[in-house]
């Protein structure tokens, strides 16, 4: 079991143990004779992943949209309190993403997926993502820990829905601007996105998780699967310090599972596995996961 163990801990019990670790490998070959043997792996990926496509992460000194830092607008209460605000950070979200495109690291993903199925091996994304690059680079076994941004879901009605529209709805077009100057639109409620199943017409809202709200019991499910059966697991892009999926990797690599890391620097969990790979996913993934010498052609 790997989900129903996980807590919002600190990251003090991981550095307690870092003086008692050998140093992971960067040793290319020797992961690429694990990958060759692997039958299932999961792939853990977070917003360092996307990065590369030039998707703002909203995180750190600058993670601020107008004169609001976007964790503040991401939770139920900003919703609640000023729907309009909300829906206009994510209409702009929405509107950037559809500029951007996978990058090399979703691609070799998504290519070695759809290769391994072929000889009866398995490759699962758990992303920590709501842009659908991975969707949109051919993932076809992926798991949205966050939600999407292309999805909604009526605050009357529970209905949940794909959402492509650009803009979602007119009174948000040409809003949503991030300048500091830019006031805020004040959008009347019935003008924001609307509920259109069996004549519902009720809020909706981003179908994303939100601070404060508790991750898809149903997704969490299948990714306790995913890890409890992988017996090879990287880790792409990730800070390792968003929970509970921070503590996915070292729970797998606790019970003596490879895990590689590819990421720009290190993090609280580096010392627990077996792999780390410094760069730009894009960069150091791709000759990681492309064909074996022994797969069969």
């Amino acid at each position: 079991m790997i989900v129903r163990q996980l807590s919002c801990r600190g990251n003090s019990h991981l550095r307690a143990h870092l003086k008692d670790m050998a140093r992971p490998s960067s040793d290319l070959a020797a992961l690429r004779e694990i990958f060759s043997e692997a039958k299932n792996i999961a792939i853990i990926t977070g917003a360092g992943v996307s990065a590369e496509s030039g998707v703002p992460t909203f995180r750190g000194a600058g993670g601020y949209w107008r004169k609001w830092q976007a964790q503040k607008l991401a939770t139920p209460e900003a919703f609640s309190g000023n729907p309009s605000r909300v829906w206009e950070f994510y209409h702009y979200r929405r509107e950037v993403m559809l500029t951007k495109n996978p990058n090399p690291a979703h691609l070799a993903i998504a290519e070695c997926e759809e290769r391994l199925s072929k000889q009866g091996r398995t490759v699962t994304v758990i992303t920590q993502n709501i842009d659908e690059l991975h969707r949109r680079a051919g993932s076809k076994n992926l798991l949205e820990l966050h939600g999407s941004l292309f999805k909604t879901r009526c605050m009357s009605c529970g209905h949940e829905a794909a959402n492509y529209k650009s803009p979602i709805c007119a009174a948000l077009e040409g809003k949503g601007a991030p300048d500091p100057d830019t006031n805020d639109a004040q959008i009347p409620a019935q003008q924001l996105p609307r509920c259109e199943h069996e004549g519902c017409h009720g809020l909706l809202r981003p179908a994303v998780v939100w601070f404060g709200e508790t991750l898809d019991s149903d997704i969490l499910t299948r990714a306790e699967k995913v890890l409890d059966s992988c017996d090879l697991c990287l880790v792409v892009g990730t800070s390792s310090i968003v929970y509970p999926a921070a503590m996915f990797a070292p729970q797998v690599a606790a019970r003596g599972v490879p895990v590689a890391e590819f990421n720009m620097e290190n993090t609280p969990a580096t010392m627990r596995f077996k792999f780390h790979f410094h760069g730009p996913c894009g960069t150091t993934l791709p000759p990681a996961l492309e064909r074996h010498e022994t797969e069969q052609t």
